[in-house]
């Protein structure tokens, strides 16, 4: 079988970027603390939470404590309650997920009703509306549009969460378009992401099966394992090379391989490893 790596599988710039803040915060500061995992991804998350950095739920009493704010960014409010409380903040917030921050609270204070295309409970979007003073609109699908609301806007400025699916984003931006007289729209998908789904646009016609790589909690994994079913059935999503099944690899001659922002560079090379030379049985791994 030949193996096709993605040329942008793996980790983007934002996240490498947080772990490197993140290992040299846990270095020189103790008593370090997060509001959740830094990302998307179990074995990085075991590597952070070992590194000596605390997952909390809550903030308390901030004295002689550090809080490192994830790659997702967090709101306002969080940053002025940690503050207060006394701690330290290291902010580790993805600089593209910061200059849609910077986007969204320049158009507001222009009199923009602030509009984000994204998953509504995404971190990274809860970061976002969480800049503002007014309420936002989040939308996440095309059926999802709250028409009512939309109709009743004068002129709106329309931001991305920096991993959305640019067809999705079009889509939507197209309906809003059609009912908003003044539209401003800022494509703030981020160019690792454009760069994945270009690959991944491609790869599933061009190989017969696809692997995907990364956790199902994550968000730009999971957009890309859609687009990929959609053009190939044979696409499959998987953590790691146990979750292979030999039964997919029967008859294949050419293998897609392309991952996540937030897939370690290790589980790549893990599952690279077990296709280079797989179980020759039909039974499970």
């Amino acid at each position: 079988m030949r193996l096709n790596l993605a040329k942008s599988a793996g980790f983007c710039f934002g996240v490498r970027r947080a772990l490197d803040i993140a290992a040299k915060t846990a270095q020189s500061n103790k008593n370090v603390v997060m509001l959740g995992d830094i990302v998307h991804n179990e074995q990085v998350v075991n590597k952070i939470r070992a590194s000596g950095i605390k997952k909390t739920g809550r903030l308390n009493a901030g004295k002689g404590k550090t809080l490192l704010i994830r790659a997702h960014g967090a709101p306002l409010a969080i940053f002025n309650k940690a503050k207060k409380l006394g701690y330290k903040i290291i902010d580790a917030t993805c600089p593209m997920v910061k200059e849609i921050h910077k986007i969204a609270g320049k158009m507001e204070n222009k009199g923009y009703c602030v509009i984000v295309i994204g998953d509504k409970e995404h971190d990274e979007v809860r970061g976002i509306i969480g800049q503002l003073k007014n309420k936002s609109i989040v939308i996440d699908k095309i059926t999802g549009i709250p028409l009512s609301r939309i109709k009743k806007i004068r002129k709106a400025c329309v931001v991305v969460q920096s991993t959305q699916n640019i067809d999705n984003t079009l889509a939507i931006l197209a309906v809003l378009k059609k009912h908003i007289l003044r539209t401003v729209f800022f494509n703030t998908i981020c160019q690792p992401t454009r760069t994945k789904q270009e690959e991944i646009k491609s790869m599933p016609l061009q190989n017969d099966i696809m692997i995907i790589i990364g956790s199902r909690e994550s968000a730009n994994t999971r957009r890309l394992y859609e687009i990929s079913r959609s053009l190939n059935k044979r696409s499959w999503r998987v953590n790691s090379a146990k979750e292979i099944k030999p039964s997919w690899l029967i008859g294949v001659k050419t293998i897609g391989i392309t991952a996540g922002a937030s897939t370690p560079q290790e589980s790549i090379e893990e599952i690279i490893s077990y296709l280079s030379n797989p179980p020759r049985s039909g039974n499970s791994r």
